[in-house]
């Protein structure tokens, strides 16, 4: 039997049905063999970060119990946000639905196409807000999430009303 990780994911965006699209994104990472979706956060209205002059995001954060390596994790991610209608425009632009992996177990990873733990959630109140919600005693990097988070201007993330539920087994 391979050995489960927890994962920590971020979802995000400003065009359309974005709660349905994390959701939806969810549900189809839980259905996925070796994947077990067992957390999420509140989601949070978020200002836009790099380019402002776009419709603020909403941000949420889930954990992901997997046996699959971290670059088919990867895959299955980027599969998802196709499957949400994600086109990847223009770097920090308007987006259905975007999904950075943050943390993979303790494992560090650099290579072309992934890079973990993400290089700049720790610079991101609207990531590590809601990921405190869930991991919040968490060390990720030889940083924890709720110190990293102190030192952060969050000013302007608001939690929503909407809630994402835990996908149910097929």
């Amino acid at each position: 039997m391979p050995e489960t990780v927890s994962a920590l994911i971020a979802l995000g965006g400003n065009i359309g049905d974005v709660a349905g699209a994390m959701q939806s994104a969810l549900g189809r990472l839980h259905a996925e063999p070796g994947m077990s979706v067992v957390s999420v956060s509140p989601i949070y209205s978020t200002p836009p970060w790099g380019i402002t002059e776009q419709p603020r995001f909403l941000n949420a954060c889930a954990e992901v119990e997997t046996s699959i390596p971290p670059h088919v994790l990867l895959q299955r991610v980027l599969a998802a946000e196709r499957g949400a209608g994600r086109r990847r425009l223009r770097r920090w632009g308007p987006r259905t639905l975007d999904i950075d992996i943050l943390a993979y177990g303790d494992q560090a990873i650099e290579s072309p196409t992934l890079t973990v733990p993400h290089p700049r959630m720790f610079e991101r109140a609207f990531v590590l807000v809601p990921l405190a919600d869930i991991a919040g005693e968490r060390v990720i990097g030889g940083r924890g999430v709720s110190d990293a988070l102190s030192a952060l201007d969050t000013s302007g993330i608001i939690r929503t009303d909407d809630l994402l539920s835990l996908p149910r087994a097929a």
